[in-house]
């Protein structure tokens, strides 16, 4: 290959000093404008002596081509020779030119910079923030929560690093919140799968990370490959949780993130949650006001006034906190037998308000021996379930409900997805059958006789967009609604959706519980977030294994119509081995937000609980 020339070179230097950007535009038309004042002034004092020298030389010639270039307009004015005319006419058609140019260079500069600004490319100088990693409809639910979170506080800040503009970021989650309150929200442009713009966050600072799982195909690579960029970046960074959308992909993930890192498995959550909603009819409203901010939140607290107490003396310590556990070196206990002594390096489990209401009751309440019932737990013996529709984690769904129900029960699929006939291999309990329905026809679901079944779940069938599901899970509740007014029959119903606007739809059709999956996957992320610890808590909750909610009939604790105080509940339901939380009233199941449900009541408030009403308690099966 030949050697380049000297043009050549002298054009790749100039291509390169031109794509230096607006800064070396400008040098350019610098350098020109300075060569045409240079040429015209030299070629006055040659060519018009006389006119050169009245107007002082070589000095006062170069001002008067300066001024020429600047202003063209001055032109009009010029005496002396046709020559000397002619001269400042050429500098003022080159400033014509440099100027427009000029003009040109700086608003095409100002115009990129200000895009760059929109874009918010400049580095976070923020102390103690919280860094939201990617961009699903869980950022909602995230920042609605932590902004309830820190109400109490000032100078909270949440920061979003997404491949989305800036702005329409910043529009898009003030839509949805609404007031954002004391606290302050930065969005940053760019790619989380980059450690560059990773620096942008100043991670180093950060009180927390959450790596959000986007939507679309195969979100769980996306959220590996944040989790790889993570660990190759240089530096400390703070506690990061993340959501894994798929079970499979755990192994990889913990590979990826590292032990640092705590993972939720969304699958494996929303699948737990589907179950116990299932046994339990309010189960997934209680759990989702223990995972949100707004009611109570539970907290981990060392209390040295309480070291030597059993747990069962514990259970009345606080007026405006509930105790529901114990968390020690050996890990956490929720609801654990009630002899069991707190000892210094214990922490309390509770739930509260706010951590500042926690304080020790002066007194204690005291239980009202009459009003308590001691009625026996009866445990169900085997029943009969269905589940209609199917998707990727109905099999986690069968698995963890045979954890549950009494050997004998007996599970129906009702679906035409292809994988529900699939059979299913090491179930205790259960005998699975699968039958071929159309789950949104009315003459299908009848001849499925729904009335010899206890508890009815209907999946989200992911064959579908999530929106085309939703409005296919609606469709089948409206069917059973109006299939148990006509028939008389009573079972349970739990369904499942993808989108929380579709909750208040789905509450016409009166099914038992609506889990809207990604929002309690956001709230878990808000919470961990906040606590990475409660991540046992709530493992803990969502465990077959060990004491559960469960919503129980409030006539099996306290006689039926009478005022009693919650101390009067949590001491009925001491003594049976389990831990009172709160209550669920029947008449205001229907009402948004709380569907009646109240957690952490003060205890020397009085209740009047009766037929229909809940008392919701930790106890195992």
């Amino acid at each position: 290959m030949s050697r380049p020339t000297v043009r050549e070179r002298l054009r790749y230097w100039f291509d390169n000093t031109m794509s230096r950007g607006t800064v070396a535009l400008i040098g350019w038309l610098a350098l020109i404008s300075l060569g045409l004042i240079v040429l015209v002034s030299l070629l006055s004092l040659w060519l018009t002596p006389k006119d050169a020298a009245r107007n002082s030389g070589l000095p006062g010639m170069l001002w008067v081509s300066l001024m020429r270039t600047l202003s063209p307009g001055k032109v009009a004015s010029d005496t002396g020779s046709i020559l000397f005319v002619a001269l400042m006419f050429i500098a003022s058609m080159g400033g014509l030119f440099i100027v427009s140019a000029l003009v040109g260079v700086l608003s095409n500069g100002l115009k990129t910079k200000f895009e760059q600004l929109r874009e918010g490319r400049s580095r976070i100088i923020e102390n103690g923030h919280i860094v939201v990693l990617g961009w699903s409809e869980q950022v909602f639910t995230i920042v609605t929560e932590l902004i309830q979170a820190h109400a109490s506080g000032r100078g909270s800040v949440i920061t979003v690093l997404a491949d989305r503009d800036k702005s329409r970021m910043e529009d898009e989650i003030r839509r949805h919140v609404g007031d954002l309150g004391r606290t302050k929200l930065v969005c940053r442009t760019g790619r989380p799968t980059e450690p560059t713009d990773l620096d942008l966050m100043n991670l180093d600072a950060a009180r927390s990370v959450v790596v959000l799982s986007p939507q679309g195909d195969d979100p769980d690579a996306h959220v590996i490959k944040t989790l790889l960029a993570l660990a190759k970046r240089a530096g400390d960074h703070p506690p990061v949780v993340a959501a894994i959308a798929r079970t499979a992909n755990m192994a990889a993930a913990r590979l990826a993130g590292g032990p640092d890192v705590h993972l939720v498995d969304s699958d494996d959550t929303a699948s737990r949650l589907i179950v116990q909603s299932s046994r339990q009819s309010g189960m997934s409203v209680v759990c989702m006001d223990l995972l949100n901010f707004d009611a109570g939140e539970i907290y981990l607290r060392s209390d040295p006034d309480l070291t030597g107490l059993t747990y069962g003396q514990a259970l009345p310590a606080y007026r405006t906190a509930t105790v529901i556990g114990l968390r020690g070196p050996g890990g956490v206990m929720l609801n654990p037998p009630a002899d069991t002594v707190i000892t210094a390096r214990d922490e309390v489990i509770v739930i509260a308000q706010d951590d500042s209401l926690i304080h020790l009751a002066e007194g204690g309440a005291e239980a009202d021996e009459e009003a308590i019932v001691e009625a026996p737990h009866v445990r169900p013996g085997p029943e009969r379930t269905l589940v209609l529709n199917w998707n990727g984690r109905g099999r986690q769904v069968v698995h963890y409900l045979d954890g549950y129900v009494a050997p004998g029960s007996a599970l129906d699929i009702a679906s035409d997805h292809p994988d529900a006939a699939v059979p299913f291999e090491g179930l205790a309990n259960l005998t699975v059958n699968a039958k071929e329905c159309e789950t949104t026809d009315r003459y299908a679901l009848e001849s499925l006789g729904l009335g010899v079944y206890q508890h009815v779940i209907v999946l989200s069938d992911d064959r579908y967009p999530a929106e085309h599901a939703d409005t296919r899970t609606l469709m089948t509740l409206l069917q059973l609604r109006d299939m148990q007014t006509a028939l008389g029959e009573r079972y349970s119903i739990v369904s499942e959706m993808h989108d929380e606007n579709n909750r208040s739809l789905a509450e016409v059709t009166e099914a038992d519980d609506i889990v809207i999956s990604d929002t309690v996957i956001g709230l878990l992320l808000a919470q961990l977030a906040e606590n990475r610890h409660l991540a046992e808590v709530f493992g803990y909750l969502f465990d077959s294994r060990g004491s559960e909610i469960y919503p129980r009939p409030a006539t099996r604790y306290v006689r039926r119509d009478t005022p009693v105080g919650f101390a009067t509940v949590i001491e009925s339901a001491r003594r049976r081995g389990e831990t009172a939380i709160g209550y669920r009233l029947a008449e205001r199941a229907n009402e948004a937000p709380h569907f009646g449900v109240v957690l952490n009541p003060d205890k020397s408030r009085p209740v009047t609980l009766g037929e229909g009403d809940s008392v919701i308690v930790l106890a195992e099966r």
